[in-house]
């Protein structure tokens, strides 16, 4: 299956069994496929991509979000937040949990979020701003911060390498 950067897959239940994270967000049952996860390609591994998985549970995440501004602003921060990005996914305001983020390979991506038979994407604008964030996250993760992102990425990548 070819994947393409700045669109959204979903997963097969065998990642799930071969990767136990508690962390990580998994299917819902009654056959819906859901989450559904904005994707791109890691610039350390070639056959690694990153997930970032999507919810519309925008209250949730927003009062998370504005937690996170106002601790900030008591530490007398500028307050930036880049774990949690939101964002239009065709015409659904959304929250982009970049906290949640995962590394997957090919073998268990099941499919293409296709919506009225065109891939869902994102806008240029979008897109840039999560990658960035996302990449951000990810040095922040590998210089140390290990609780920036809530699955156990390292155990992940050691057991997808």
């Amino acid at each position: 299956m070819q994947v393409n950067v700045g669109c959204f897959y979903f997963l097969r239940d065998e990642f799930f069994s071969v990767i136990d994270d508690p962390e990580i967000m998994k299917n819902k049952e009654n056959g819906n496929k859901r989450p559904c996860y904005y994707c791109f390609k890691s610039k350390t591994y070639n056959n690694i991509i990153w997930f970032i998985p999507v919810s519309t549970k925008i209250n949730k995440y927003q009062k998370i979000y504005n937690y996170k501004i106002q601790k900030q602003i008591q530490l007398g921060k500028n307050p930036s937040i880049d774990t949690i990005v939101f964002g239009n996914v065709s015409n659904t305001y959304s929250a982009f949990l970049i906290q949640n983020m995962f590394p997957v390979t090919k073998q268990y991506i099941d499919s293409q979020y296709i919506k009225n038979n065109v891939p869902i994407r994102l806008s240029n604008k979008l897109q840039t701003e999560i990658i960035y964030k996302a990449t951000k996250v990810l040095t922040l993760y590998n210089n140390g911060m290990k609780n920036i992102i809530f699955p156990d990425v390292d155990k992940i990548l050691e057991k997808l390498l």
